[in-house]
């Protein structure tokens, strides 16, 4: 038995549209590192419903023209867009998805008013004032159109649950944040077998939990694997099967248990991640996983929990931490 998780893809990993499943598809952009999202396609007879967009236009274009050149469905009008989540990386191209109906989450419509595009361009162009957080943010989006972007809002929003029908094929929209954001909704389709996760899945790279509770993000994969499906597409790394959600969630608690030893040590938030990145990663089971230097801001979810903060560490001062334990 290795102490190490064979690759977690069950299909190649390339860029593109990939059919997994009759009328169900998935669009992969490798590394599926910062901003390197999936998006998905769930299409029934001459009706196609979309599961997020791309984090700039330029992106979102190639995505759909792809589906509308491959897929009739697609090429005849997608008729609802489901946001999953508020970061831009699967929100940025609404506005290309014309006349359909943007679902998402309350809790995501109130969280993309708060992400600007226009900031982070801001931020892009004046990186170099920034020192060495600039050089790490512009390394982590540098590739990225955001002035092109106009936010484009989910037009019908709810809570907890939602029914979807795509032609005659159900959809289930569950609300399992906060979790990775405070909305985040997993997309079920049960007939064939598959769920759209959103970042609640980050397959073979650090998973990013930015507000947490933990205890959510466990819930969710538990509801996952109670589906019993075959196919999962991840927000973020290659198309996996319920051997990468159970993967998500042993790492979720490696990070509890971690953190809370360095918490009861009285270690403060990022030299417990530096010592767990020095002391840990490398023999763990998640020493080939990438982006690393996310365990800053998991580290920091899990102390700010331990200690009832209620007041989040600024995510300049998080992007400023991880430039160090990324060097």
């Amino acid at each position: 038995m290795t102490d190490r998780y064979d690759a977690l893809a069950t299909r190649p990993y390339t860029r593109g549209l990939h059919e997994v499943g009759d009328g169900t598809f998935a669009w992969l952009q490798p590394d599926g590192g910062w901003g390197w999202s999936n998006a998905g396609l769930v299409v029934d007879g001459d009706e196609a419903l979309l599961v997020d967009t791309l984090y700039d236009v330029p992106l979102t274009a190639a995505m759909l023209d792809a589906m509308r050149s491959a897929v009739p469905a697609a090429r005849s009008g997608i008729g609802t867009l489901v946001n999953t989540h508020s970061n831009g990386d699967h929100c940025n191209g609404n506005e290309l998805v014309t006349g359909a109906e943007i679902i998402a989450s309350s809790a995501t419509a109130e969280g993309m008013a708060d992400e600007s595009p226009q900031m982070m361009a801001g931020l892009l162009e004046n990186a170099d004032a920034l020192g060495e957080t600039g050089a790490f943010f512009r390394r982590c989006f540098g590739a990225f159109d955001f002035a092109g972007v106009t936010k484009t809002f989910p037009t019908r929003t709810f809570s907890g649950r939602l029914d979807a029908h795509v032609g005659d094929t159900a959809v289930e929209l569950v609300e399992v944040g906060p979790a990775h954001t405070a909305g985040d909704v997993l997309v079920h389709v049960p007939s064939r077998r598959t769920v759209f996760t959103g970042d609640i899945l980050f397959i073979e790279g650090h998973p990013i939990v930015w507000v947490g509770p933990i205890s959510n993000w466990l819930a969710a994969c538990d509801l996952i694997e109670s589906w019993g499906v075959d196919t999962v597409v991840p927000g973020h790394g290659p198309v996996t099967d319920l051997r990468g959600v159970r993967a998500v969630r042993d790492y979720l608690e490696w990070i509890v248990v971690e953190a809370n030893r360095r918490y009861d040590d009285g270690m403060d938030a990022f030299a417990a991640a530096r010592d767990i990145a020095e002391k840990e990663l490398g023999t763990s089971r998640f020493a080939t996983w990438g982006d690393a230097e996310r365990l800053v801001i998991n580290v920091d979810t899990a102390f700010r929990e331990r200690s009832s903060a209620t007041e989040a560490t600024s995510t300049v001062e998080l992007f400023g931490r991880m430039a160090q334990l990324a060097d």
